[in-house]
């Protein structure tokens, strides 16, 4: 009798524990809890974030990827001007790649700003700006990145920017080729802004380490001489035509509403578009306000996000 009892119990505890593994928590009486590791998506931060504190000297860039992994996020995207004369530097490259495995973050993109117009019509100047492309991404693939981010820059005439767009992309993308870096263009102003180009430009490229870096809240077209918005594009709209293309997403943040929703941008509904294009890569926080501290901007933009996984 106390055999068969054992066996009985023993039984039964193995099916509480096989019901356990397929039954979500709530249903075994414990409390749900959305975990980073449910996430459709990975946590990067995006070095922008800390840009005042690194440029007055608060904060050293080589610790980022530290500040990174107390936020709980597994990736980091650097800055290219915020250790513009680093580029070739191998020894200050490899305190990188040490402060990153320190911390236990990958690093995966450069966000490269400051070498000149892509777009430009002038050859000559365009391929000056493709040259000073290329240490970059010599640096991202020592750093052990995925990705660099360019900007479309220096184009005044919509289609001719787009065809000189498309040759710069297509020299950057055939360089990086060997190194298997991806070429990533972010809507950041004026033509680039603007989903429809943009996606036909990454079409006309035409190759497959060429991509979009989708930025939640850059579809500003034009600006007046004080920066302030004079005609933009459709966020969810330019959002849906980009990530077909998408290789990282950045989810910028400026304004919190009381209740930590973004002021200007939901969240929910972008990041409904984001899941729906099958996208599963990295999501970089970036915070760019300036009414909370830039500790306080990053937290309230990864609360926000996790609040919008666990709706999702």
């Amino acid at each position: 009798m106390k055999r068969r009892n054992f066996l009985q119990k023993s039984a039964q505890t193995g099916a509480l524990l096989t019901l356990g593994s397929l039954l979500p928590n709530t249903m075994l009486g414990m409390p749900f809890t959305k975990t980073e590791s449910d996430l459709f998506f990975k946590l990067s931060l995006a070095e922008w974030s800390f840009h005042r504190a690194i440029k007055s000297g608060e904060m050293d860039h080589l610790d980022f990827a530290a500040k990174a992994q107390s936020f709980g996020c597994t990736g980091v995207e650097y800055v290219s001007n915020l250790f513009k004369t680093k580029a070739k530097d191998k020894e200050y490259l490899k305190q990188m790649n040490s402060r990153a495995a320190d911390a236990g973050v990958e690093n995966v993109l450069i966000m490269i700003g400051g070498e000149g117009g892509l777009a430009h019509l002038d050859t000559k100047e365009r391929l000056k700006s493709i040259e000073k492309h290329y240490k970059w991404i010599d640096a991202a693939h020592f750093l052990g990145c995925k990705t660099v981010r360019v900007d479309l820059r220096g184009g005044t005439d919509k289609s001719d920017a787009a065809k000189a767009s498309a040759a710069s992309l297509a020299t950057l993308a055939g360089f990086a080729k060997g190194s298997n870096i991806n070429v990533v263009v972010e809507n950041h102003g004026g033509f680039s802004s603007d989903g429809v180009w943009l996606s036909n430009v990454i079409k006309q490229v035409g190759l497959a380490n060429c991509g979009t870096l989708p930025d939640f809240g850059n579809f500003c077209i034009e600006k007046d001489k004080d920066k302030n918005c004079l005609s933009s594009y459709d966020m969810y709209k330019g959002m849906k035509e980009l990530l077909p293309f998408a290789k990282g997403v950045s989810a910028k943040s400026r304004n919190f509403s009381a209740d930590g929703a973004e002021a200007d941008i939901d969240f929910y509904k972008i990041m409904k578009l984001v899941k729906e294009s099958g996208y599963t890569g990295f999501v970089g926080i970036e915070y760019e306000g300036t009414l909370l501290s830039e500790e306080e901007g990053v937290q309230k933009t990864k609360d926000l996000l996790l609040k919008v996984a666990k709706q999702l």
